[in-house]
């Protein structure tokens, strides 16, 4: 039996002052499945993204949550003053009241506790997307909706937020739309892929999409290739800095 889906789109068009910004986009998302967005600059996908949180209401088409579903939601950019004196832990509790051993523990899962106390301004890019996946956990989410949650981040730290994320998919069985454009990693790490450029251009598993002639059309044989990039099997990790940390193996492996 197919699982129960947490969220419908069903042929959304949006419009602004005439121009189609969403054409008859449809999509679904179930329980620990993870759906990608990806798409060129201009597509739509953060306009989408903010349709499905209810901030903008489609012109046509229809938008079906769960009942009682519990949406988590990492921004795709974050404005803050630097004058601002705010910690972690206070930004975290922002709207979602939390006592500092809830807090602490959200910051563990995502590997970020030891910036509890710490100023948001001054931690890095990859610590500050822990923190946003940490605020989003507090919610105790279905359904996690992430905004290009690697923007800031090299390339160490994105695998490792891609391995992050995939971890709180097992843990948790909450499903996840996240839209990206960083195409050799995001493919290889989701169920489905949309691919977006006002419509649906295609859909499927990430080894179909990338030979389909419209991802094709708009990311080129590169964009394809790249899929095989991201098979990141190694004896080390990286820290929120990026710095390599050599796991221990055994003497007789």
């Amino acid at each position: 039996m197919p699982a129960e889906p947490l969220l419908v789109v069903d042929n959304i068009g949006f419009a602004i002052r005439g121009n189609p910004i969403l054409q008859d986009v449809s999509l679904r998302v179930t329980g620990g499945e993870i759906v990608a967005l990806i798409g060129p600059n201009g597509a739509g996908k953060s306009t989408l993204v903010r349709i499905v949180l209810g901030l903008l209401r489609p012109d046509r088409g229809r938008i079906w949550l769960k009942p009682g579903l519990r949406v988590g939601y990492t921004p795709q950019r974050l404005a803050m003053d630097d004058t601002l004196p705010l910690t972690v832990r206070r930004f975290i509790t922002l709207g979602t009241p939390a006592p500092r051993d809830r807090v602490r523990a959200a910051l563990a899962e995502v590997g970020a506790a030891q910036v509890l106390d710490s100023p948001v301004q001054a931690i890095s890019g990859g610590e500050l997307q822990r923190v946003l996946l940490a605020r989003a956990l507090l919610r105790e989410p279905d359904l996690l909706v992430l905004d290009e949650p690697i923007q800031g981040v090299d390339l160490n730290g994105q695998y490792e937020l891609y391995d992050l994320i995939g971890g709180l998919r097992r843990r948790r069985g909450c499903g996840i739309l996240m839209v990206s454009h960083e195409l050799h990693l995001v493919m290889a790490a989701t169920d489905h892929v949309i691919c977006l450029n006002r419509h649906v251009c295609c859909s499927g598993h990430p080894d179909h999409v990338t030979r389909d002639p419209a991802y094709l059309s708009l990311f080129g044989l590169d964009g394809a290739r790249s899929l095989a990039i991201y098979h990141h099997h190694h004896n080390h990790h990286h820290d929120l800095h990026g710095t390599v940390v050599v796991e221990e193996t055994d003497a007789h492996g």
